[in-house]
């Protein structure tokens, strides 16, 4: 009983960054809500499932990743457009990646409170950089660089060549680097 009360004190500790997440995400509150608190029982059912090859913040955040995922793929199914005005498929995605945020897991493994510190700060001018891409650009990077899909799956939702997702990659990273580069290293782009 000592492992759970463990792992719950863990899971209570991070539910605020497991929320935030899920809310840059799904861009809804109940559905942010109830997708951690899916993760959080998935992890508490089977608390054996934790092997620590990696941080438990990791891990917790890796189940999340396939939660948010799992509801993206409910709403799909579950959403009802109305028959007389046409919606592509990237449309669709367009809306569910509406408003993208937080990218990349927040999980510092600084062992040095400045350099914590200043981890965080970098993921929040990371994350305002993100917020500048064109939402296909930033919908493909997210897709690809941090939930970690396919390059075939990415290609079948959202209706892309192989070429054209390359070179939707490339360029998101491309701007990426420049906006780093201007907000948080002061160089010249």
């Amino acid at each position: 009983m000592n492992a759970i009360s463990n792992i719950h004190s863990q899971l209570t500790a991070l539910y605020p960054d497991l929320l935030r997440f899920a809310m840059s995400i799904l861009r809804n509150k109940e559905r942010a809500e109830d997708t951690v608190q899916e993760t959080m029982l998935a992890v508490l059912e089977k608390p054996g499932n934790f092997c620590e090859k990696s941080t438990f913040r990791t891990y917790v955040t890796g189940i999340l990743k396939f939660k948010i995922i799992d509801t993206f793929r409910f709403l799909e199914k579950e959403m009802q457009l109305p028959s007389d005005e046409k919606y592509s498929d990237a449309d669709i995605i367009d809306e569910l990646f509406r408003d993208h945020a937080d990218l990349f897991d927040r999980d510092t493994t600084a062992t040095e409170p400045d350099m914590a510190l200043s981890e965080k700060e970098f993921f929040c001018v990371l994350e305002k950089s993100l917020n500048k891409l064109p939402e296909k650009m930033a919908r493909v990077f997210m897709m690809r660089e941090y939930l970690g899909f396919e390059a075939e799956e990415i290609c079948a939702e959202l209706g892309l060549t192989k070429s054209n997702l390359w070179m939707l990659l490339f360029r998101a990273r491309k701007q990426l680097r420049i906006f780093l580069n201007l907000t948080w290293f002061g160089l010249p782009a």
